[in-house]
C-alpha cells in the first residue's frame, strides 16, 4: 500500500491533483480559524471553554459538529458547508413533489446543470437567514449561557458586516468545493465536510486522555482507539454491502445488426440511505435542546435539559434511535422509486429472471428494497448511538470521535476518495492504489 502511495505521488498530474485538494483544504481550515470582523476572540475562547466543560457541553459539541469548531468561534467560515447540505437536500426532496424539477432531473446533464444552480441560490438564501440568526444570538450575548462581551459593538453596521462576511464565506466555501470536484481529487462537498469533522478528532481524543489523571488516561485512550479501529472496519463491511439483482435483456434486432442478451445486476445497498436519516433525527432533535437555551425559564425547559441535552437519557437514546428508523424509510421511499425501475426495465427489454415485467418487478423491487431498508436502518441507528454509550461508559459526552454521524460520513468519503485515485493509477498501472 506505500508503494501505491508512492506510485500516486509519482505521476505527475495526479501529484497535481492531490497537492492542489491539500491547498484548497489548508485555505479552508485558515478560514475556520480567522475570526469575523467586530467579534472579541480572546473572550469567544473563554466562554467556550465555559460552555464545553459545563453542563451544556453536549449541545454546543452538537453545534460544533460540521464546522470544525468554526461556528462557535465565529469564524468567516462557520456555517461551513450545512447551508449548502441543506439546499441540496430541499432540492432532492422537491423534486418528488414538483413536476417541473423532475423533468430537469430526467433531462440529463443539462437539467442537472440547471438543479445544481438553483441549489447555488438557495445556498445563498439559507446562509443568509442563518448567519442573521446566528449573529443576532452572539449580539443578544445569547450564543454562551451568562457569558457576554464576544462582540465589541453592537451597532447596525458592524452587524450587518458580519452577516454578509459569514454569508460571503459560504459562497467561497461553494466555490472551494467545485473546484476539488473539477480540478482536485474526490467529490468537493463530501472532502470539505470530512476535513471539518476530522479537525475535531485529534483534541477531541487527547480529551480523553486528559480527563483521567495519570496511567488510566492512556489506558483509556488507547482503548478508545480500538474500539475506534473496530467501528470502522464494521462501518466499511455495511457500506460497501450490497444486494444484487440479477437483470437480463432479451435479444432483439436492429436494422442487421442483433443487440441485447446481456446479464447485468441492480447493487441496492444495505444503507441506501447513507447518512441522512442519522443528519435529519440530529436536526430535530436540536429544536428542542435549542428551545430550552433561549426559554430556560419555562417548566418544560428543565424537562428537556434533563432528558435531551446531554444525550445519556434512555428517553433521548429510544427517540433518537426511532427517529433514525422512521427517517432511513421516508428517506429510500423517496429516493428510489421501485416504479420507475421496472418501467425503465421493460422499456429495454430488460427483466428479472423469475419475475414477470411490469407490476410483479415493482412489487418485487418493494419487497427486496423493505427487506434491505430494515437492517440499514437498525445499523444506523446503533452506530449514531455510540456517542450516548461512550458518554455513560467513559464520560466521553458527544466529543467522543468514534460514533454517529461522523464516523459514517470520514469513512464514507474516504471510500470514495481512495476508488477515485485508484481509477486513476489503473489507467497506468493495472495494479491500482490497494492490491
Amino acid at each position: 500500500m506505500l508503494s501505491a502511495f508512492a506510485n500516486a505521488f509519482r505521476t505527475p498530474d495526479l501529484r497535481k491533483k492531490i497537492l492542489f485538494t491539500l491547498g484548497i483544504l489548508a485555505i479552508f481550515r485558515l478560514g475556520s480559524i480567522i475570526p469575523t470582523p467586530n467579534v472579541n476572540a480572546a473572550q469567544v475562547n473563554i466562554c467556550l471553554r465555559q460552555a464545553t466543560s459545563g453542563d451544556q457541553q453536549g449541545l454546543y459539541s452538537l453545534i460544533n459538529l460540521f464546522s470544525g469548531g468554526a461556528l462557535l468561534q465565529l469564524a468567516i467560515f462557520a456555517l461551513g458547508i450545512m447551508p449548502y447540505i441543506t439546499a441540496s437536500i430541499i432540492l432532492q426532496l422537491l423534486t418528488v413533489v414538483i413536476p417541473r424539477l423532475e423533468a430537469l432531473k430526467k433531462e440529463g446533464q443539462s437539467g442537472q446543470t440547471k438543479i445544481t444552480q438553483y441549489t447555488r441560490y438557495l445556498t445563498l438564501v439559507l446562509a443568509l437567514l442563518n448567519s442573521t440568526a446566528f449573529v443576532t444570538v452572539a449580539v443578544n450575548d445569547r450564543l454562551f449561557t451568562g457569558c457576554t462581551g464576544i462582540v465589541y459593538d453592537t451597532g447596525y453596521f458592524p452587524v450587518i458586516a458580519m452577516i454578509l462576511t459569514m454569508t460571503a464565506g459560504t459562497s467561497v466555501i461553494m466555490w472551494l468545493g467545485e473546484l476539488i470536484t473539477e480540478r482536485g481529487v474526490g467529490n468537493g462537498m463530501s472532502v470539505l465536510i470530512f476535513t471539518q469533522i476530522a479537525a475535531t478528532f485529534p483534541s477531541a481524543l487527547w480529551g480523553l486522555k486528559v480527563a483521567r489523571p495519570g496511567q488510566q488516561g492512556w489506558v483509556v485512550f488507547l482503548l478508545v482507539i480500538a474500539l475506534g479501529l473496530l467501528v470502522m472496519v464494521g462501518v466499511i463491511f455495511v457500506e460497501q454491502a450490497q444486494r444484487r439483482i440479477p437483470v437480463q435483456y432479451a435479444k432483439r434486432m436492429v436494422g442487421r445488426r442483433m443487440f441485447g442478451g446481456t446479464t447485468t445486476y441492480i447493487p441496492i445497498k444495505v444503507n441506501q440511505a447513507g447518512v441522512i436519516p442519522v443528519i435529519f433525527a440530529s436536526s430535530l432533535l436540536y429544536l428542542p435542546a435549542l428551545y430550552a437555551q433561549f426559554r430556560p425559564e419555562d417548566r418544560f425547559s428543565s424537562w428537556i435539559s434533563g432528558h435531551f441535552v446531554k444525550g445519556d437519557h434512555p428517553v433521548y437514546m429510544i427517540t433518537f434511535f426511532l427517529l433514525i428508523v422512521f427517517f432511513a424509510y421516508f428517506y429510500v421511499a423517496i429516493t428510489f422509486n421501485p416504479e420507475e425501475v421496472a418501467d425503465n426495465m421493460k422499456k429495454y427489454g430488460g427483466f428479472i429472471p423469475g419475475i414477470r415485467a411490469g407490476k410483479p418487478t415493482e412489487n418485487y423491487l418493494a419487497f427486496v428494497l423493505s427487506r434491505l431498508t430494515l437492517p440499514g436502518a437498525l445499523y444506523l441507528g446503533l452506530i449514531a448511538l455510540l456517542p450516548s454509550v461512550a458518554f455513560i461508559f467513559l464520560n466521553a459526552n458527544q466529543n467522543f470521535p468514534f460514533g454517529g454521524t461522523s464516523i459514517l460520513i470520514i469513512v464514507g468519503v474516504g471510500l470514495d476518495t481512495v476508488k477515485q485515485i485508484e481509477s486513476q493509477l489503473q489507467q497506468r498501472n493495472y495494479e491500482g492504489f490497494l492490491r
